[in-house]
């Protein structure tokens, strides 16, 4: 199955989540049947970002958005576990703090970019400024329904300087988010998770959507795509995510840079210092048997 095909959002075409099943399971019967593609697909993204590192031609854009407790902080922990921290940097955006509202609402997202040869997870993103500033009547209509084509063409700055985009809306049901909502307040190790915004967050659910939708809608691409993920089912989320990053990656044509010294010469280095090491170990004296200086007692 082709997850980036079946999830991927038709630029310009009108969305409708409520025709989108958050229990879809794609064919597949269970997580344990799951875990080894994902398995797969894994190793095969970690392997890509040591070749997008030592290439340093491209970079990778990852962007996470949903409702509270859709797994974004899952999908991070699953998907990306096999990367080398060096190349790869997550970045969560919150409430903005005084510095960052006090610039234009894309300045925070453009430093938190990857540089080439990186990676970079946004952990919600700069579509927080068409999402709750909407829902929440934080800036007028006049202003945040012209920042679609901001955010457009943000994204198609990054593009042109080597950026592969793939942005992904973990969509989950009410009655799924309640459901994790009870085991954040039954699992002490989870009730550091539990807030108020939870639950009035949720009377605005209707008005979320909408705003998701059109933002979706206006802003996927073929350069920079959405993809709505179903996610009631955590294992099934993994899955088509990890398979969309890894075909993705694999589509970026990464490889290992040319070498830039004469190897030959290196060799020859190489050997005259192997060949200078075995003769200091053959001149150093062996330590003398600890029994010879007792007599040959044990």
């Amino acid at each position: 199955m082709d997850y980036r095909k079946q999830f991927f959002v038709s630029p310009g075409e009108k969305l409708s989540l409520a025709g989108i099943d958050p229990a879809h399971t794609g064919g597949q019967a269970s997580a344990e049947e799951a875990l080894p593609e994902i398995q797969k697909h894994v190793a095969r993204m970690a392997e890509l970002q040591a070749l997008l590192y030592a290439d340093g031609n491209q970079s990778l854009l990852v962007v996470l958005q949903a409702l509270d407790a859709a797994g974004k902080d899952g999908v991070i922990r699953h998907l990306f576990t096999g990367m080398n921290p060096q190349g790869t940097s997550v970045f969560g955006f919150k409430q903005p703090s005084a510095e960052e509202a006090a610039h234009d609402f894309l300045w925070r997202a453009h430093q938190r970019t990857p540089a080439k040869g990186e990676v970079a997870v946004f952990n919600r993103s700069h579509y927080e400024d068409v999402l709750v500033v909407r829902v929440h009547n934080l800036v007028p209509k006049a202003v945040w329904s012209k920042r679609y084509a901001l955010i457009s063409d943000f994204e198609k700055l990054l593009v042109q300087n080597g950026t592969r985009i793939l942005k992904f809306f973990l969509h989950i049901s009410p009655e799924e988010q309640l459901s994790r909502f009870k085991l954040r307040l039954d699992d002490p190790a989870r009730n550091w998770k539990i807030s108020e915004g939870d639950y009035s967050e949720r009377e605005f659910w209707s008005a979320y959507v909408s705003a998701y939708e059109e933002a979706l809608s206006k802003t996927s691409s073929k350069e920079a795509p959405w993809y709505v993920i179903p996610a009631n089912h955590k294992w099934f989320r993994n899955l088509a995510i990890s398979q969309i990053i890894a075909d993705s990656m694999q589509e970026m044509g990464l490889k290992l840079p040319p070498t830039r010294v004469d190897l030959k010469e290196i060799a020859a280095k190489y050997h005259a210092a192997e060949a200078a090491q075995e003769q200091r170990v053959a001149k150093t004296p062996k330590p003398a048997d600890r029994t010879e200086k007792r007599g040959g007692k044990a």
